[in-house]
C-alpha cells in the first residue's frame, strides 16, 4: 500500500431497485465501524440520484458506470458525464470489461469517454485487464500497458483512477495471488511516471472477485491503492468488511 488514499469502491451493475438501495444504506447508517479509505458506490443509472440522497451525511461518494462521450445529443439510453454530475455524482467507471465484451467498446472509445467524465468535473475509473487466454500466452504486461496507454484522457493523470480487473477474474471467483497483482500493478505504475509526472497520484485499484476473506491481502499488496468490487458490494456486510481490511 502506498501513501495514497485507498478508494473502496462497489460497481453494483445491472442490479439493484430502491427496496436494495434503502437496506444498503440503513445498514451503511448503522454501521459502528468505519474505513481507512474512501467509499465509493456506483449503482444503477435508476438508482443513481436516489442513492446521493439515501447516502447524505454519510462518506459514501456516488458515482456512474459509464457515461458517453459527447455531453449531449441523439444517443437513446445513453447517459452524458454532465447527467451523471448534475444528479450528484462525482466519479464514472469507464471501459469495465463487461461493457468491452458486450459493446465492443475500444481503447480509443474509453479514452473519449474518460476525457468527457474529466470537462464534467467527474473521476474517470478506467478498467483494463487480460483474458485468461492472454495471461496463459505470456501476454499480460503487454496487453495491460497497450490498453492503459490507449485508454488514458490526455493531459493531467492526477484526477484519473485506474483499476486492474483480470477478465478471467471477474465473476469466476478467481483472484489473482498478490504477486500476480503486484507484478501487474507495479508495471502499470511504470508506465504512468513515464507518460506524466502526475502519475504517481493514479490510483490503482484492484477489481476481480474481491471478497472480505480476500480483502486485506489484496489491500496490503504494493502499489495496490483499493479495490473495485463486484457482488460482494452489494451486501452491506461484505462491503463493511472489506471496507475495514483497509491496512494502517
Amino acid at each position: 500500500m502506498s501513501a495514497l488514499k485507498p478508494l473502496i469502491a462497489g460497481n453494483w451493475k445491472m442490479v439493484g431497485l430502491p427496496a436494495d438501495l434503502k437496506s444498503f444504506a440503513d445498514a451503511m447508517r448503522a454501521w459502528s465501524g468505519g474505513s481507512r479509505g474512501g467509499l465509493l458506490i456506483c449503482p444503477p443509472a435508476t438508482l443513481l440520484a436516489a442513492a446521493v440522497q439515501a447516502f447524505d451525511g454519510l462518506p459514501i461518494a456516488v458515482g456512474g458506470q459509464d457515461c458517453h462521450a459527447k455531453a449531449s445529443g441523439a444517443h437513446t439510453g445513453d447517459i452524458a458525464a454532465p447527467m451523471i454530475a448534475a444528479a450528484g455524482g462525482t466519479f464514472v467507471i469507464v471501459g469495465h470489461s463487461e461493457r468491452r465484451a458486450d459493446h465492443g467498446e475500444t481503447d480509443a472509445q474509453v479514452k473519449a469517454k474518460a476525457e468527457a467524465a474529466l470537462a464534467a468535473g467527474l473521476t474517470p475509473i478506467i478498467c483494463i485487464g487480460e483474458s485468461l487466454a492472454q495471461r496463459q500466452a505470456g501476454e499480460t504486461l503487454a496487453v495491460v500497458e497497450a490498453s492503459l496507454r490507449g485508454s488514458l484522457p490526455s493531459g493531467d493523470l492526477a484526477r484519473v483512477v485506474v483499476a486492474y480487473e483480470p477478465v478471467w477474474a471477474i465473476g469466476t471467483g478467481l483472484t489473482a495471488n498478490a504477486d500476480q497483482i503486484a507484478e501487474v500493478h507495479a508495471h502499470l505504475r511504470k508506465v504512468l511516471l513515464s507518460i506524466d509526472g502526475t502519475g504517481a497520484a493514479v490510483k490503482l485499484l484492484y477489481g476481480g472477485s474481491v471478497k472480505p476473506g480476500n480483502a486485506a491481502e489484496i489491500l496490503a499488496t504494493p502499489d495496490v491503492n483499493g479495490v473495485l468490487v463486484g457482488g460482494a458490494s452489494l451486501v452491506a456486510a461484505d462491503f463493511q468488511a472489506i471496507a475495514s481490511a483497509c491496512p494502517a
